[in-house]
């Protein structure tokens, strides 16, 4: 059988992806009066009402619903519950020690200039060409087959006929040069049909929901939990871009095909409990590899202290130019 691999991606304006913005635009709106912000905030819209919730401790003020109509308009409800960390949990992360358990996935390859893996570089190269030209809810999809030949392209956008949608894509390929190879790929545009109804008018959107996305695709495994809306405290995020910043110095330093890290965390804990990366299939240790694997010393690494995190939920994680990418 042939070894097919796919990935996704989402438009900014998908309502998951949506939901991912406004958290992290209040997270961002936080740093920019208090960069020792602690921010744990979830959204969900759908069918005009949109929810906010979470922890918040913080001295910057933030008007959540200015932030909420600056994203998506005026015409949604907007419901507000934010409270303050807990104490149990602050006292953990106030002597310096990570913000939750978990285990932080990190990964690089060298299929291209992004070092990710190449149905998710597709996937995203293509959803943003289109996104471009037409702003609204979409989805792409990219099959690759042996040799990374592609052989299924889908694509589904809103208030975008299947036959404009295919123009598009079959431009992208053209432009961006992709060796397609033979035979030439099959191409689906709205598969289901054309539709003119899309984002929170169709259907919800979570925060958090497209971690595939926001990761490495789905031949990668996901070790944490959702990075838009909490601060860097939280190792789901700051583990997890220390995870990848690992991953690009060891393949450059070994000249690898492919790393992949796993740090482990436990809460109100200063150290990781495991770190250990696998560089083209052969185990290491890396505790002592790396001295900045407390949180702490991730967030002053990577300057994880500033806004810019908006920016992020929309275009990617990884791949995407960030100190974590070089």
């Amino acid at each position: 059988m042939e070894n097919l691999k796919t990935a996704e991606c989402v438009s900014p304006s998908h309502p998951d992806k949506i939901c991912d913005r406004i958290s992290d635009a209040i997270l961002d709106a936080c740093l920019e009066q208090d960069v020792m912000s602690r921010v744990a905030v979830e959204t969900m819209g759908g069918h005009g009402i949109i929810t906010i919730t979470g922890e918040l401790t913080t001295n910057a003020y933030v008007d959540i619903r200015e932030i909420v109509k600056k994203i998506v308009g005026d015409k949604y409800g907007v419901q507000v519950n934010i409270v303050k960390q807990s104490n149990e949990i602050a006292q953990g992360v106030d002597i310096g020690g990570a913000g939750d358990q978990g285990i932080m996935v990190g990964y690089a390859c060298n299929d291209n200039d992004e070092m990710i893996p190449q149905e998710l570089h597709l996937a995203r190269s293509l959803c943003k060409y289109i996104y471009d030209k037409y702003p609204y809810d979409g989805k792409t999809q990219i099959t690759l087959a042996e040799n990374n030949r592609i052989e299924t392209i889908v694509a589904s956008f809103q208030k975008v006929s299947s036959r404009m949608l295919e123009m598009a894509v079959k431009d992208w390929l053209l432009y961006n040069t992709v060796i397609v190879g033979s035979p030439y790929p099959k191409i689906l545009c709205n598969p289901a049909g054309d539709w003119e109804v899309g984002g929170f008018e169709a259907d919800t959107g979570v925060t958090g929901r497209k971690l595939a996305v926001d990761n490495y695709g789905p031949q990668i495994p996901i070790g944490g939990g959702a990075f838009s809306g909490k601060d860097a405290t939280k190792v789901d995020r700051s583990g997890a871009y220390m995870a990848r910043y690992i991953a690009v110095k060891l393949l450059k330093e070994y000249n690898a095909r492919e790393v992949l890290v796993k740090i482990a965390y436990a809460i109100g804990k200063v150290e990781p409990v495991m770190a250990t990366a696998e560089i083209d299939g052969k185990k290491i240790e890396i505790n002592t590899y790396f001295d900045s694997m407390t949180t702490q010393g991730i967030i002053n690494l990577l300057n994880l202290r500033k806004p810019q995190f908006e920016k992020l939920a929309s275009l990617g994680h990884f791949g995407t130019d960030n100190i974590w990418d070089k």
